[in-house]
């Protein structure tokens, strides 16, 4: 695990939800973890919505002015480049898209030595709510990569459907991921799957599901 792990994702791929769980587990061992919501575009499911349960288990979060009020005006005012030399981990989660990765591109410069130390993640869900293909999932990461104006490094299978995952939803999820690694170059870090979801494969990593549909909160 590297000290800085950048997460981004179309939006609905559960990039949000992957970033409270890595930031949780690594919590869990012992670790000092920061996390800085640099979702400034989608007002839903950012990580500054997890207040409480980062405070819970001593993950510091560091959100954008006006978060989780009425106002969704896209301000950032804190000091990217002097958290990162902070001792620990930082988790970034970033807005989804190309026009969520333009928060991040303000920082490529400052990034740069910190290269040795930075995973870039690229989120994906086969099952996300707008259905995309490879073709179309493999041709994203290019301009978030362009906005960002940094290289991702690797993909994180997310494919899931909820409550209503199953381990056959996950083997279908992992081919899906598959392919779109091969389309990419990208290597595959981990693919996810809830704690009661029994699977054997590598680098399968347990994802609690802290991100709630709005018709179950």
């Amino acid at each position: 695990m590297k000290k800085i792990n950048i997460v981004t994702g179309h939006y609905g791929s559960g990039k949000t939800n992957f970033s409270a769980n890595l930031a949780v587990s690594l919590a869990e061992k012992g670790e000092k973890v920061t996390v800085v919501d640099l979702d400034i575009v989608n007002p839903y499911f950012r990580t500054a919505d997890f207040t409480e349960l980062f405070g819970e288990n001593g993950v510091e979060l560091i959100k954008p002015m006006y978060a989780n009020t009425n106002l969704d005006i896209p301000a950032i005012s804190f000091d990217l480049e002097r958290i990162a030399t902070d001792e620990g981990y930082l988790i970034i989660d970033v807005g989804g898209d190309d026009d969520g990765a333009l928060a991040l591109g303000r920082y490529a410069k400052a990034f740069e030595p910190f290269s040795e130390q930075i995973d870039f993640f690229y989120v994906v869900n086969r099952f996300r709510y707008m259905d995309d293909g490879v073709e179309e999932c493999s041709a994203l990461l290019p301009e978030i990569e362009r906005c960002s104006r940094m290289k991702a490094t690797a993909i994180v299978n997310n494919s899931n459907l909820g409550k209503e995952t199953t381990a056959e939803t996950i083997k279908e999820g992992i081919i899906f991921a598959e392919k779109v690694s091969e389309k990419t170059g990208l290597p595959i870090f981990c693919t996810t799957a809830l704690p009661d979801i029994k699977i054997s494969g590598e680098n399968i990593i347990q994802n609690k599901l802290f991100v709630k549909p709005v018709w179950e909160e």
